[in-house]
């Protein structure tokens, strides 16, 4: 099959072709192929601190975090006779969280019925997920209860949900001592657990030696 680079337009199931042999993630939308960037050191300690605390809280309950191959269907499903370019969107979130995962095909490696979906912001990434990507969540996943979005840099997260009028509510949390509630899964996570090992930039100053950076008031003028 032709690559992206081949290529400027792929259907659905061309993408999923591809993807599913190759070695890198993308993500698809509206007929694009697009790489996924990599992650920094902090973000794959958030995520790993998500994993471990997503499953404590979940054990024996019947919601399941998912992470960050799993992928996410928002949109309708393409047909013969659908409008061209094709519009659709698959997704990698950093967790999805489902109740009983509906799979898009008998490879069981895409959702469509997430609940909770989660993803920590990056720079090169955070203007997406807050607008476009957000956007689709919302309008083709009507199975989608919360959004959540996790800063990097410091500990703060902003939690969007839905209300039954289908508006989202956001509710900020911020700093090591507070709790993120998530009542739809009867889920609460520590901000001090969610961040652990995680250095922020004011941290890393602090600790710099006093003169460390200081001119040299040795020399003569």
């Amino acid at each position: 099959m032709a690559t992206p680079q081949q290529k400027l337009v792929f259907t659905e199931a061309e993408y999923l072709a591809f993807e599913r042999q190759a070695d890198e993630r993308h993500e698809y939308i509206d007929g694009q192929i697009r790489a996924m960037a990599g992650e920094s050191m902090e973000h794959a300690r958030i995520t790993a601190n998500l994993a471990r605390e997503l499953g404590n809280e979940l054990k024996g309950k019947p919601c399941e975090p998912l992470f960050k191959d799993m992928k996410v269907r928002s949109g309708p499903a393409q047909t013969a006779k659908a409008r061209w370019p094709p519009k659709g969107f698959f997704s990698y979130p950093d967790v999805v969280i489902v109740c009983g995962p509906v799979c898009h095909d008998e490879f069981r490696d895409v959702v469509v019925n997430p609940k909770v979906i989660i993803e920590v912001l990056s720079k090169s990434t955070e203007a997406f997920d807050r607008g476009e990507k957000f956007k689709r969540y919302r309008k083709h996943n009507g199975t989608l209860t919360d959004y959540v979005l996790i800063a990097q840099d410091k500990p703060y997260i902003e939690h969007f949900t839905r209300q039954p009028d289908d508006n989202w509510l956001l509710k900020q949390v911020e700093g090591l001592e507070a709790n993120l509630f998530i009542a739809s899964l009867a889920c609460r996570l520590s901000l001090a657990e969610l961040y652990d090992r995680v250095p922020f930039p004011q941290d890393e100053e602090a600790n710099e030696e006093p003169g460390e950076n200081a001119p040299d008031e040795s020399e003569e003028n």
